[in-house]
């Protein structure tokens, strides 16, 4: 399998109020944080679209933490982006794409809250929190 290319990309909640066009920036991240992993009923598997996101439709928004939010369908609830606070990050729910079969697995975050009932396979990066937080920590003076 291999990547899509870094084209726009359509997808749409479950009832189609919703509608979107976004450009990935690679491929799939499996995310196993409690608020994830509560919100999707499972792993959640998102796609990094940056700032690209082009939103049809009203969305719904839920303040999760102190640095982001995240959006949904308010008419079918579909869960569709995780959003960072400054607008530089939009992880897009990979299966609200209308192809999602062209995004591969890139890496897992959270891997310690991952539950022991499952595991994803194949060798690919698997971060803790706190390496996956260090990435966006600001440079040390």
């Amino acid at each position: 399998m291999t990547v899509q290319p870094m084209r726009d990309q359509t997808g749409r909640c479950l009832c189609g109020a919703v509608t979107f066009t976004a450009t990935p920036n690679g491929g799939m991240h499996a995310c196993h944080c409690p608020t994830c992993r509560r919100l999707s009923g499972g792993v959640l598997f998102s796609v990094d679209c940056g700032d690209s996101v082009r939103v049809e439709g009203g969305v719904a928004t839920y303040v999760s933490s102190e640095w982001a939010t995240r959006q949904f369908c308010p008419a079918c609830g579909t869960g569709l982006f995780w959003r960072s606070n400054d607008g530089a990050i939009t992880m897009v729910s990979a299966q609200a794409f209308d192809d999602p079969s062209g995004f591969a697995l890139e890496d897992e975050f959270c891997i310690e809250s991952k539950p022991e009932a499952y595991a994803l396979a194949g060798d690919r990066p698997r971060l803790t929190t706190a390496e996956l937080f260090a990435q966006f920590a600001p440079p040390e003076a």
